[in-house]
């Protein structure tokens, strides 16, 4: 998906050669970001493929103003192929199908089903860079269609509330650990009637059963990280969702976060915390979509044992201002950013600004998640010169475990989302900033 989740956002290889630690793909002349730059016209390549003529257009599907139906898919191998087709352009010399004397001359990868070549004498050139990477891409081609029994509603599976205290589940391995019936429940979505579909037109041969297992593992800890992250972010601020309701704003949303959502979508913290008090979760960006979760900020408490879902769509700081100091919203217990991405660039960060100077000034505790180590270090940076009161930084046990690749250069390590967080509260001392001068 252009613009959104992992693959256009991040994603460089530890070993890759003095790379500027900040340095993130570029937005092409469209308003995608890593299409053009590597791969030129693979933007133009996905509108045409959905149909649209513009980048106004994929920004209307998102927002929910065009219907499937205009996207020109009259069947589930048309869907299935379309996605392929964006998928497919030599990744040694970056030639699309168009550019070739046969556009059909392309050839995928028979053991990773994920890259293609336009040859022969491209498989052998990329060869030594691209073995590094195959088996992790084998995995990240086959979530990615996997990943359409979300939207069926196959996945994720019924879950149970915790047997065990939230501060003692550890990570994944605890939580599947406390999951009943588990095989029962995988393999009845291994056989339902959408796998079934899924392979009958994807135009890839079927994995096998344990294969698709893993694969829905890997896609049920992506669904819930948000929940399980924002969970961890109360654990870590010693915010008890037992004594009061709270409220959560989730500072940056955009339709990785929203598009599809259910109002059901983070009922998994009231099983990491039975008996709450009441939760809500406000979701705050210029690019929220409308959905059901598109409803006002709670004005009263949010409802006892339950998770509510509420929106806004603008900027944070227009947020607090409108709504916030309005009393229309209430002023939040945690605030939330899955990827800003602020280090990317010099227009990010500016858009970026005020929201984090306003976090910093109110004492709001904050929690922030990157997708890998050099993300981290990068947002880290800024928020030192900033002089951000930085309280921790680690692993996130709560990591999605789906690998997802840069989209238009996948013979890169794959990265994860959420896969480190950093924890905020308030300014730096003046001392502490004296210090770091002096450190450097």
């Amino acid at each position: 998906q252009p613009n959104a989740g992992a693959a256009p956002k991040t994603g460089r290889s530890k070993k890759a050669p003095e790379e500027p630690a900040a340095g993130a793909p570029d937005v092409d002349s469209l308003g995608f970001q890593a299409m053009d730059r590597n791969v030129p016209g693979l933007s133009h390549v996905i509108l045409q493929k959905l149909n649209m003529k513009s980048y106004e257009d994929y920004k209307s599907a998102m927002d929910g103003r065009k219907s499937g139906s205009d996207f020109g898919i009259r069947t589930y191998f048309d869907m299935f192929q379309k996605m392929e087709d964006t998928f497919k352009f030599c990744v040694e010399c970056k030639k699309l199908p168009n550019a070739l004397p046969d556009p059909k001359s392309l050839r995928r990868c028979k053991r990773c089903q994920n890259v293609y070549y336009c040859g022969v004498a491209c498989q052998r050139a990329n060869w030594p860079l691209h073995k590094k990477f195959c088996k992790k891409l084998k995995l990240v081609a086959l979530d990615r269609l996997v990943e359409w029994l979300i939207f069926t509603g196959d996945i994720p599976f019924p879950t149970e509330t915790w047997t065990k205290p939230a501060w003692d589940v550890k990570g994944w391995e605890d939580w599947f650990s406390m999951q009943e019936q588990l095989e029962e429940k995988l393999g009845a979505i291994v056989a339902g009637r959408y796998m079934t579909l899924l392979w009958a037109n994807a135009g890839k041969p079927r994995p096998e059963d344990a294969e698709l297992r893993e694969s829905i593992r890997r896609l049920v800890t992506d669904f819930h990280s948000r929940p399980l992250t924002i969970g961890l972010g109360l654990r870590l601020f010693g915010i008890d969702p037992l004594t009061r309701p709270l409220t959560v704003h989730v500072v940056g949303a955009s339709h990785v976060e929203t598009l599809n959502t259910r109002l059901t979508d983070y009922d998994e913290l009231t099983r990491m915390f039975p008996g709450h008090q009441g939760m809500e979760m406000v979701m705050v960006g210029v690019d929220v979509v409308d959905g059901p979760i598109m409803r006002p900020p709670l004005t009263t408490l949010a409802p006892r044992g339950r998770v509510y879902l509420s929106s806004y769509k603008g900027l944070y700081h227009d947020f607090w201002e409108s709504h916030v100091e309005t009393k229309l919203a209430a002023r939040p217990d945690l605030v939330v950013g899955f990827h800003p991405g602020f280090h990317a660039c010099p227009d990010l960060l500016a858009g970026w600004l005020p929201t984090l100077l306003l976090l910093r000034d109110y004492r709001l505790p904050v929690l922030f998640t990157v997708y890998s180590e050099q993300e981290l270090k990068a947002s880290l940076q800024i928020l030192v010169k900033l002089e951000t009161h930085i309280v921790g930084y680690a692993s996130n046990p709560f990591a999605s475990l789906r690998p997802e690749q840069v989209y238009s250069s996948p013979n890169k390590a794959p990265v994860y989302c959420s896969s480190h967080y950093i924890a905020l509260l308030g300014a730096e001392a003046v001392q502490g900033a004296e210090e770091l001068e002096d450190d450097d």
